[in-house]
């Protein structure tokens, strides 16, 4: 979650919030994120309920779930997913940033080709 601190301006000029949803409960959840001073959502989810709706992996020999990063358009559909296979197979932030830049350009072309 640190890295995604790192460049959160610039994924919000990006016309995108972040939204991280954790296995803790609801009181971990907030004393997590008040200890670390995040500038994002979270939504804590210990039942494991919202992220399996995406298909994200719990491994219980890898200690819990594994990272899954899903980019969601304003409409509603699911645009990219990454299934993490450990805790460090995350995405780069530099990468998500080129994808979340191609998805506004390709809103815009067909924004501009439905007027």
């Amino acid at each position: 979650m640190a890295q995604l601190r790192q460049d959160y301006q610039e994924i919000v000029q990006q016309a995108t919030e972040v939204l991280v949803v954790g296995p803790e409960d609801a009181d971990q959840f907030q004393d997590y994120w008040k200890e670390h001073n995040l500038p994002f959502v979270g939504l804590p989810d210990p039942r494991h309920q919202v992220l399996r709706l995406y298909g994200q992996e719990v491994n219980l020999f890898k200690f819990g779930r594994m990272p899954a990063q899903v980019l969601i358009d304003r409409n509603g559909t699911v645009r990219f997913v990454h299934y993490g296979k450990s805790m460090a197979d995350i995405p780069d932030n530099r990468d998500l940033l080129d994808i979340l830049e191609n998805l506004n350009r390709e809103m815009e072309i067909s924004r501009s080709q439905e007027q």
